[in-house]
């Protein structure tokens, strides 16, 4: 599998992740999934990526789920809207899941437009305290437990460290041991 140097699109840093992989839509073969006590989890962003592409680069990961994490499931960029995205989803054999409290709040989504990352993530970790966002990251973290089917987390960003996705990751790894892959799809 063809790995890539994570580029930080700000100064802020995501946390470290074990076992976490960065994947090129070019890469040929993809990992095996991980042995021993750890779950697999993809992550994925469409930003300046045609559906198409996402939906290859999650056929390609063995993505049998993907879930949702935007707060607004509608897009400007067609085909991302909630009813498109799980049309073609579904058309791809990949089931989808919308979970609106692990969406970043109006506040965060504006902090991250005007590229204050740091910002975006103090946002977020409160809103991720909130009861709903807790009840729907134990949604979450029971999936991925269950390890069937492997699942992705979708959002917009095309970088996973400025995205409110690894914030997700990090609250997950808090109980679960992880392996994530970071898929990235090709740009149109």
């Amino acid at each position: 599998m063809a790995t890539r140097a994570r580029k930080a699109t700000t100064k802020a840093k995501a946390p470290a992740r074990k076992g976490r992989k960065t994947s090129k839509a070019a890469a040929s073969k993809r990992a095996t999934r991980p042995t021993g006590k750890r779950a697999a989890l993809c992550t994925i962003g469409y930003e300046k990526a045609l559906p198409g592409a996402v939906i290859g680069e999650l056929t390609r990961a063995g993505v049998k789920l993907v879930v949702d994490v935007r707060a607004v499931a509608a897009s400007r960029r067609p085909g991302f809207s909630k009813k498109q995205l799980a049309a073609g989803l579904d058309e791809a054999g990949i089931g989808y899941l919308h979970l609106q409290p692990l969406g970043t709040p109006e506040a965060g989504r504006e902090a991250a437009r005007a590229g204050n990352i740091d910002a975006l993530f103090r946002i977020y970790d409160r809103h991720l305290q909130t009861k709903a966002a807790q009840e729907s990251l134990g949604e979450l973290a029971g999936l991925v437990k269950a390890r069937k089917p492997l699942l992705a987390l979708l959002c917009y960003c095309r970088n996973p460290n400025a995205c409110h996705r690894s914030r997700i990751v990090a609250a997950l790894e808090q109980t679960i041991p992880l392996a994530v892959d970071d898929l990235i799809p090709p740009p149109a």
